[in-house]
């Protein structure tokens, strides 16, 4: 009986995520920036630092985790000593991703080292660098400043050779360029060319995810080596 109660839950829990992140969607269509959940695909590409780091522990962050489709990648991969920090300003999703993190599996006996932040990550108080940040935040919705601010902070957070990841929907800006204002229109081709400039400083990969609603293009960023820092966990 237990067991059939566990496989129905497993077969409910994705629509259960897919119509609470719709929902939100709706409410908060600029701060979600999306009406489904990042695929499996999707997830395991931003993930993939954390799993080219093999069984070394590491400080991980993830930002913008809605309702946890990455989140839930990163809990499978966390080698024994990890941390994970995730930070989500949507209330209805931090509530969401507490109860997935405290039913996890692979975290059940080290539930300190996972920690759910209801906060902006330009509010995120810490003296940690990271080995990996992965973003899903919606830059394409953001002010260029916001932006601006956003990336700087993630370099900040990251160690030297530290790994950023993060992904755009592709076509989005082209369609929104048709469809909006002059002014929204200007402000889309100013938060491209901000991304760009940091991609020409830091880019070390870029992948596209046909298999996502919408296609999506994720980019990878490194923090160099030599950078400077006397922080850490």
């Amino acid at each position: 009986m237990n067991e059939i109660t566990a496989q129905d839950r497993a077969r409910t829990q994705p629509a259960t995520e897919g119509w609470t992140f719709l929902v939100e969607s709706i409410r908060n269509h600029r701060t979600v920036g999306s009406i489904a959940p990042s695929s499996k695909s999707l997830a395991s590409l931003l993930a993939a630092p954390l799993l080219e780091r093999a069984s070394q522990s590491s400080n991980v962050l993830e930002v913008g985790a809605g309702t946890g489709s990455v989140t839930r990648t990163l809990l499978s991969l966390m080698p024994r000593g990890s941390r994970l920090d995730i930070v989500e300003a949507n209330t209805h999703f931090a509530a969401h991703l507490r109860h997935l993190v405290h039913s996890h599996p692979n975290v059940l006996d080290r539930q300190e080292q996972v920690r759910v932040h209801n906060l902006f990550v330009e509010q995120l108080a810490t003296d940690c660098r990271y080995d990996v940040i992965v973003s899903g935040l919606p830059f394409s919705n953001f002010a260029p400043q916001q932006v601006e601010e956003i990336m700087g902070r993630y370099l900040e957070l990251l160690r030297p050779g530290g790994t950023l990841t993060y992904f755009s929907y592709c076509g989005s800006r082209w369609v929104r360029t048709f469809l909006t204002s002059r002014p929204e229109a200007r402000r889309q081709r100013d938060v491209k060319g901000l991304l760009n400039r940091f991609h020409q400083r830091y880019a070390v990969g870029r992948w596209t995810v046909w298999g996502n609603l919408p296609p999506a293009e994720v980019w990878q960023l490194r923090r160099p080596i030599d950078a400077v820092t006397s922080s850490a966990c």
